[in-house]
């Protein structure tokens, strides 16, 4: 086997790469709330547009990979199939949680995955959790009940879409997790949308509908723009250092506020805004203490 160097450091490439994927997730979101709202049309269902965002992805990335001819290489499939089928849950959990409230505290607590990947790496993964992290937990967790406005009422069960959503890329990160350590990139892109596009056109038989021409462009643009994240997200990691790139993600929220309040008039109340700034908070610091404990 050839050695090769690792890719040269370039942290404002990384930078600029990492915004580019904020702003292309939040899109796919917004996306996702206009297909799951009358905006576009008769509103569809989340089964329907989180099958969209795996066809059109895949589409994509099989387009490129006609240029870039990677080889596919001893693929581990039962792991690949257990992060698709519970990528698929989250996605779709997701998309059914923006179009029911403000994309700001969807995105927010979706940012809860890495913690409950955490409570998840304990069990599968046998790694040790210090005091720091169970912190870092915490404050995130209850930031989530912040959001969950549990003395209005309904206690946001909508809201609760978004935690499952949560748990279930959580559950895809550990997957993640031991593939980054077996396969490259770029084949666990195309494994992943290939099996995604399975799952997700058997889930949408029951619920499927004639999209309207807006939406058939919207499930397109969705599709294509997760591809483009997903690309620009690799780009960024492979291109400095993660204690430059991660907390850019989180950039995310912020174009998820914008996009809500320029199309749908969405303005984050204070609620809203001290929930999501505890969740950051406490991811951020997670975050960080991953980052040294892969340090050693």
């Amino acid at each position: 086997m050839i050695e090769t160097d690792p890719p040269p450091s370039r942290p404002a490439y990384a930078v600029g790469a990492m915004l580019v994927a904020t702003a292309f997730i939040a899109a796919t979101t917004l996306l996702a709330k206009a297909l799951g709202t009358d905006r576009l049309g008769d509103p569809l269902h989340p089964f329907q547009v989180s099958h969209g965002r795996f066809v059109f992805a895949a589409l994509g990335l099989a387009l490129a990979a006609v240029f870039l001819r990677p080889q596919i290489t001893h693929p581990n499939l039962r792991l690949h199939l257990t992060r698709c089928l519970f990528g698929w849950a989250g996605v779709s959990l997701l998309f059914a949680a923006a179009a029911r409230i403000p994309l700001s505290d969807a995105t927010a607590l979706s940012f809860l995955n890495p913690v409950f990947a955490m409570f998840l790496a304990i069990p599968i993964l046998g790694e040790r959790v210090g005091p720091w992290r169970w912190f870092a937990a915490a404050i995130a967790l209850i930031g989530a009940v912040v959001l969950l406005r549990p003395g209005a009422g309904s206690l946001q069960l909508s809201a609760l879409l978004a935690v499952g959503a949560a748990v279930m890329i959580g559950i895809e990160v550990i997957c993640i997790k031991r593939l980054a350590n077996l396969e490259k990139p770029m084949q666990i892109l195309l494994i992943n949308n290939a099996i995604g596009v399975c799952i997700a056109t058997t889930a949408v038989i029951a619920v499927w509908q004639a999209p309207s021409p807006q939406q058939w462009a919207a499930l397109c643009a969705l599709g294509l723009l997760m591809a483009c994240a997903q690309t620009c997200f690799i780009q960024a990691m492979r291109s400095a250092d993660a204690t430059l790139t991660l907390p850019i993600t989180y950039a995310t929220l912020v174009f998820a506020t914008l996009y809500d309040a320029w199309l749908f008039g969405v303005i984050p109340d204070v609620v809203s805004v001290i929930g999501a700034t505890i969740i950051v908070g406490g991811a951020a610091l997670l975050g960080w203490r991953e980052i040294l404990a892969a340090r050693g």
